[in-house]
């Protein structure tokens, strides 16, 4: 008679279970032995029974082996976030490259220029677009001259102010000129005028005084002793010109 069929369950009977585990345990070292001889394979096994018992068998050592598996999954993991990262770089690529066609082509429409493809509607957006963007441009344009013409007032106030103070700093010098000079010129007769001008010697009244006199034909010239010339010979001397 053949072997019958074994049903997968758990062995409830204990001394049957520990029977069972002690057979198929040789078989799979058996096996993995064999494996490993005919195929050249590395292998590592390890088994624990239900009581903590260790049982393992490593053609190649089963530290070696076992690190060789981390390597091998570590990598794999890296592989699998290194295809992720791309696979994400790639599509937010893809999305601003969408965007940025996007960008071009409204830029584009806001100059006038590509408007075949514009439905009705669109076309409606764009002009309400457009509107919005030239008022604002006044708005800032209005703003920007008033805030120039504030300026502007302020340095002609600022301007008007350093003028007066050097108009009166001006007047008060020559306020200050002009008492000195009448102060140097205040015992003599000299009057200085209010502008700055020369001083003016007063006429005195004497000469305003004497009466004018009237003479008639030549008048006498009396020429100085030194040129008068002189008779030794004891002769009068006579004057020269007309007598009257």
């Amino acid at each position: 008679m053949g072997r019958g069929r074994v049903e997968l369950k758990r062995i409830e009977n204990k001394i049957n279970r520990q029977v069972t585990f002690s057979k198929r345990r040789n078989g799979l070292l058996k096996k993995a032995y064999e494996l490993s001889v005919l195929c050249d394979a590395e292998i590592a096994l390890i088994i624990f029974s239900n009581r903590g018992k260790l049982y393992e068998f490593g053609n190649a050592g089963i530290a070696k082996t076992l690190e060789r598996y981390q390597r091998a999954c570590f990598n794999s993991q890296d592989n699998k976030s290194a295809v992720c990262e791309t696979q994400g770089w790639y599509q937010e690529m893809s999305m601003l490259k969408a965007k940025f066609e996007s960008l071009q082509r409204t830029q584009r429409n806001l100059l006038g220029e590509d408007l075949g493809p514009l439905n009705v509607k669109e076309l409606l957006q764009l002009e309400r677009k457009l509107e919005t963007a030239l008022s604002q441009a006044r708005e800032r344009k209005t703003q920007i001259m008033m805030d120039e013409v504030e300026e502007l007032r302020r340095k002609e106030r600022q301007l008007g102010e350093v003028n007066r103070q050097l108009k009166g700093r001006l007047e008060a010098e020559r306020a200050g000129s002009l008492r000195s000079i009448q102060g140097a010129w205040g015992t003599s007769d000299t009057i200085v005028t209010d502008d700055g001008g020369f001083p003016i010697q007063p006429s005195h009244s004497n000469s305003m005084d004497c009466e004018p006199t009237l003479q008639i034909g030549y008048h006498q010239f009396v020429p100085p002793e030194a040129a008068i010339p002189r008779n030794n010979g004891g002769e009068n001397n006579f004057m020269l010109g007309w007598v009257l």
